[in-house]
Parts: C-alpha cells; structure tokens; sequence
C-alpha cells in the first residue's frame, strides 16, 4: 500500500510534466546554439590563422631559417636610435644588423628606391626580416637596373610563380611553404649604395652575399631563404 502511494507521489502532474519538457527543451536549444557559436568562433580563428600566419611570431610549420650568403655576426637587434645620435661602426658594408631608427621613416616602405637610404633605415628593414637589394654602378648600369627591379617587385605571373608551380607538394612542402610566404609577404628594398666594394650586395639580418655579375638564381636563392626568415628579430613585422 505505501510503495503504491509512493509511485503516486513521484508522478509528475500534467502542468509539472510540461514544464519539465519545456526545460529539457531550452536546454537542448541551448547546447545548440552554444555548439553553433563553438564552430564558428573555431572557423573563425581558422581562417585568421591562415590568412596572418606569415607574420606571427611562430613558426606553424615554416621551413625556417635560411643560410644563403655569407654569415656575418650580431651587432644587437633592439638597438633603436635618434637620427643624428653617432654609433660604433657597422661590421659589413651594407650593415646587415645594429643600430637603426626607429621613427616613422624607419623601416622605410618595402619597394625600389632610385637614392641611397642609409645603413640606419636599412638595418630596421632587415630586423623586420626583409632583405635588401643594392648596386653601385659609378659609370651607369641601366640595364643590371632593370635585372635587379625583375626581383624586387613580386608581379603575378613571374619568377616566383613559375617557380612554385614546379615544386612537388609532397616530395617538396618544405620549400613550397617557404616561397608561398615569399610570395604573399615580398618585404624587399632597393636602393643604390655607392660606399661598397662590389656591384651587387644582398643583405639580410646577419647575412651578405656580395658579387660583381647578375646571377638570376643566386638573387632568387637569397630571397627564398631570407624573406620572412626567423634568423630576423621581428620577422612576424609587415
């Protein structure tokens, strides 16, 4: 008899079992909507990901730093300066890291320059992991000119497309990672530097690769390697 008034008891009434189907309903409504907002913050923070990832400061699978040139030792990366401050001197010519400005002029704007930016300005591109691209030409060299610029500027359908459209994805990933960053992160200056003692220089954050004659795969091989390349302070920098 008590175990009967006890079932009876534990029935819900008609009101209290619509209330409970009513909760059991805002709660799966809910889950849901917290289930659709998860997906598309997770797509959301995907899609930034892929679009920034050449300039965070982590590697997502980089093909990391480069070795093209000749190594040349670290002057010191946050070594910011007044314009007019004197300085040791620079251990290459062009310098390829130390003191730099650090004003609204410096970096300079990545592009082809047709007058000499000094070692100052320079040096801040390179520690925002671009690279330079230098002639000293007394006598003219229009035409070396013209070689350089095919270089400096990234235009679809040039060297760099061709170029990765022959890299196999699987055999090469490693190297396709690398020139696709190139290509969507071109951070290089030119600009004429008559202070040194060879006709071309290249130079990035503690590298220099110097040469009297144009070598179109030497060029590319330079920037595939150092464009972007964690050998640089603040590579992650636009």
């Amino acid at each position: 008899m008590s175990s009967t008034a006890n079932q009876h008891r534990d029935r819900l009434t008609p009101t209290q079992a619509r209330a409970a189907r009513r909760d059991r309903r805002k709660r799966r409504r809910r889950l849901v909507r917290w289930g659709g907002f998860s997906a598309i913050g997770l797509l959301a923070f995907l899609f930034i990901v892929a679009l920034f990832a050449p300039s965070l400061p982590i590697s997502l699978g980089s093909s990391g730093a480069g070795t093209a040139g000749t190594k040349i030792p670290d002057q010191g990366g946050n070594l910011h300066m007044l314009r007019g401050e004197d300085h040791p001197p620079y251990n290459s010519v062009p310098g390829t890291s130390g003191w730099h400005y650090s004003d609204a002029n410096a970096p300079i704007g990545w592009g082809v320059y047709s007058e000499f930016i000094p070692d100052e300005v320079l040096v801040h591109n390179l520690e925002h992991g671009g690279v330079g691209i230098h002639y000293n030409c007394p006598d003219g060299c229009d035409f070396l000119i013209r070689q350089l610029e095919s270089m400096a500027r990234y235009v679809e359908g040039n060297w760099l497309d061709e170029y990765i459209s022959t890299l196999d994805p699987d055999q090469q990933a490693d190297e396709l990672r690398r020139a696709r960053n190139l290509a969507r992160r071109y951070k290089v200056v030119m600009s004429p530097y008559p202070d040194m003692d060879s006709k071309i220089a290249l130079t990035a954050w503690n590298f220099l690769d110097k040469f009297e004659e144009y070598d179109e795969p030497r060029v590319q091989r330079f920037l595939l390697d150092h464009v972007n390349s964690p050998n640089a302070p603040e590579y992650f920098s636009p």
